[in-house]
């Protein structure tokens, strides 16, 4: 009798561990699957974004040393500032528009981007003297005098483009937190399309010079614009876009406070590697260090579209989540998507180490050059590592509304780690180019990733449920009816 209990106990264990395991491998699936609506067509539309720049950077290359410059310059100094801190700021949307969805708020989120629009487009007003006094800025920072007033021309020329962002990161964030990415990725194909178009016919048809280059990208980043725009208004959105509104003028202080602390939090990121290369230009053999350490920038940057696109995905996963009040399930999403960036992260890190010979060889034949490059490939290799990581946690960070508090922690692991051991091993060690970036990478991202991975696993994600709940119900609350 009891060899029969024994047994039937047995068999409830089995038949009780099957459904759980059953369970976890269907969480896992159903979790995967809603995080790759957003994650690939994310990935297409970076990659699609951040060609558009190097079919214009190639166009102008053909122009002459100078164009080249003037546009490599123009587009990643004076458009780069002004990008990070705007896409920083349209990333508030995340959080709001993440949470209200999940929350069901659905009509909140056309007047959320609305907000949006306002707040971004009066901040490209004010950062018009960047591209107004772009040459003697240049000037300022060392450039020759030629190479700056070309880019100063150029830079002029991209005030159109500087005024799509106010629209376009606003239209992508809103697309994306109702799981809608896919149009985004039809649009940016369409984009770059038009940019090789329209880069082909100002370039060598018509003849416009550098100029034409620069009128080129303007058109395809309207393109975007517009593409998003016209799904939206036309009924691709009915129940998040209900048209136009007063109630978008209200509440404008909150969200520009929101806004700012977003726009620092990602800023600082962006920021932080441009001044890599600036240091690196002051170094003994600097072409040298600048061409390697732009060919690494280059690979990572292409890589880098991957964790970023997770940073999109991540946010809206944990943000619907909270607003729908499941704690758990946002934590759930929360490491489904860490662990998953990890693992593509982890195959590119062993990609760069075995074939760190032959890794500049697609960009160079010029010998010091490689070889200063497979001195460097291992930095190159952990680099993209912390960064399948890293900025998934920030987006964490961003579907959760932390931006504030991640903004600290940036300002302390970037700011004041990070750039001093820098300048300590590159120079003060003799360590050059590699002493710069790995005193960055270590004292930098490496602690950073640490701080966030700590602040996550810490995390009671029940509380930020309701957290989420009282904030959707707070910026609701501030539309008038």
């Amino acid at each position: 009798m009891e060899t029969v209990t024994s047994h039937a106990d047995d068999d409830d264990l089995s038949q009780t561990l099957l459904p759980e395991k059953e369970t976890f491998a269907r969480k896992l699936w159903v979790e995967t699957q809603k995080l790759w609506v957003i994650v690939g067509p994310s990935i297409f539309a970076r990659i699609s974004s951040f060609t558009m720049n190097v079919v214009t950077q190639a166009f102008a290359g053909h122009l002459g040393e100078v164009p080249l410059a003037a546009m490599s310059i123009a587009n990643t100094v004076i458009v780069g500032f002004n990008f990070g801190l705007l896409l920083g700021m349209a990333s508030a949307l995340e959080t709001l528009c993440g949470q209200a969805f999940g929350a069901g708020r659905h009509r909140m989120l056309g007047i959320f981007m609305q907000r949006s629009w306002i707040v971004l487009f009066l901040c490209c007003f004010l950062l018009l003297p960047v591209y107004v006094f772009a040459a003697p800025i240049l000037k300022l920072l060392g450039q020759s005098e030629e190479v700056a007033e070309e880019s100063g021309i150029v830079a002029l020329w991209l005030i159109p483009l500087h005024f799509s962002f106010a629209f376009q990161f606003p239209l992508q964030r809103f697309l994306q937190s109702q799981l809608k990415a896919g149009v985004v990725a039809w649009v940016s194909l369409v984009g770059l399309v038009v940019n090789v178009v329209t880069s082909w016919l100002f370039v060598y048809v018509l003849d416009f010079g550098v100029v034409g280059a620069a009128i080129a990208l303007d058109i395809s980043w309207w393109v975007l614009v517009f593409g998003m725009y016209g799904y939206v208004v036309c009924g691709g959105c009915p129940l998040t876009w209900t048209g136009y509104s007063i109630e978008a003028f209200s509440g404008l202080w909150e969200y520009l406070k929101l806004s700012v602390a977003s726009g620092v939090m990602l800023c600082l990121e962006n920021w932080y590697y441009r001044i890599l290369i600036l240091m690196t230009g002051y170094l003994k053999n600097a072409t040298i260090a600048v061409d390697a350490l732009s060919i690494c920038m280059t690979i990572n940057g292409w890589e880098l579209m991957i964790p970023l696109a997770f940073f999109a995905g991540a946010g809206v996963r944990v943000a619907n989540e909270l607003g729908s009040g499941n704690g758990k399930a946002a934590k759930f999403a929360m490491q489904v998507s860490v662990t998953e960036s990890s693992v593509i992260g982890l195959f590119f890190c062993v990609i760069i180490i075995v074939f760190h010979h032959q890794l500049a060889s697609i960009f160079t034949s010029v010998s010091d050059v490689l070889q200063a490059v497979d001195h460097i490939a291992y930095l190159l290799a952990i680099t993209i590592l912390l960064n399948s990581v890293q900025p998934v946690l920030s987006g964490v960070a961003v579907g959760s509304g932390w931006q504030a508090t991640v903004a600290y922690v940036n300002v302390g692991c970037y700011y004041v780690i990070g750039l001093p051991l820098g300048f300590l091993l590159g120079w003060a060690f003799k360590l050059g180019v590699q002493g710069i970036w790995g005193g960055m990478i270590f004292g930098g991202t490496a602690i950073q990733t640490l701080v966030l991975f700590i602040i996550t696993a810490r995390c009671d994600w029940d509380k930020e449920a309701d957290k989420a709940n009282a904030r959707v119900n707070k910026w609701s609350s501030s539309s008038p009816r």
